[in-house]
Formats: C-alpha cells, sequence, structure tokens
C-alpha cells in the first residue's frame, strides 16, 4: 500500500477531487499554501494499493493545470517595495506528487 501526497493548484482541486472520488479513492483535502508566491494549494492524501498508484498519478497530471502568473518580487519572496522592482511572470499550477511506503493501516 501506498500513501500518495499530491499538492495541486487551489484552480484545479475541484476536478482532481471529483475525478478521484469517481474513480473510487478516498481522499483527504487539506488547505496549504505554496513557500514560493505564497497562493493557496490544495494537498491531498491518498491511500492506494500499490497497482492504483498509477490510475492517480494520472488522474493527477490531467486534471492539473499550468498557467502563468505576474508576480512582483514582494509576492514571491515577501519583502516591502524596492527600487527597481518588476514584475515577472512565473509558470504556477501543475501538481507535485509524493509516492510513499505505507506500513500498515487501519481505518476505525
Amino acid at each position: 500500500m501506498k500513501l500518495i501526497i499530491a499538492i495541486v493548484n487551489n484552480d484545479d482541486s475541484m476536478a482532481v477531487s471529483a475525478a478521484l472520488t469517481r474513480h473510487n479513492f478516498f481522499v483527504t483535502k487539506l488547505s496549504t499554501t505554496g513557500g514560493f508566491l505564497m497562493i493557496g494549494n490544495t494537498t491531498y492524501l491518498i491511500g492506494a494499493e500499490d497497482d492504483r498508484v498509477d490510475k492517480v498519478k494520472d488522474i493527477v497530471a490531467k486534471y492539473s493545470q499550468k498557467r502563468t502568473h505576474t508576480v512582483t518580487t514582494k509576492d514571491s519572496f515577501g519583502y516591502g517595495f524596492r527600487e527597481g522592482e518588476v514584475e515577472k511572470e512565473v509558470t504556477v499550477g501543475g501538481a507535485t506528487v509524493f509516492v510513499l511506503n505505507v506500513d500498515s493501516m487501519e481505518k476505525f
């Protein structure tokens, strides 16, 4: 058994959640904030048998879109306005997925 931790952009969270539950995965949804841009993410904790891990990854990849976002130095590093501060486009979205081994799982 595996524990899958999937971090997706809030804009994609409803589609990812709906697709996972439609395919009979049980998910725990956590509201999180990214450390670089300080914008909202959704982190899913998903338990899956080894042979279903690829299905979870396929679903998350399919419904997690990349997009561009305009930020300033203040937005991305938490500092106040500075002389010479410029806006910059960065790519956000997509997903980050971790797969961990689970020694045991019990539901009470």
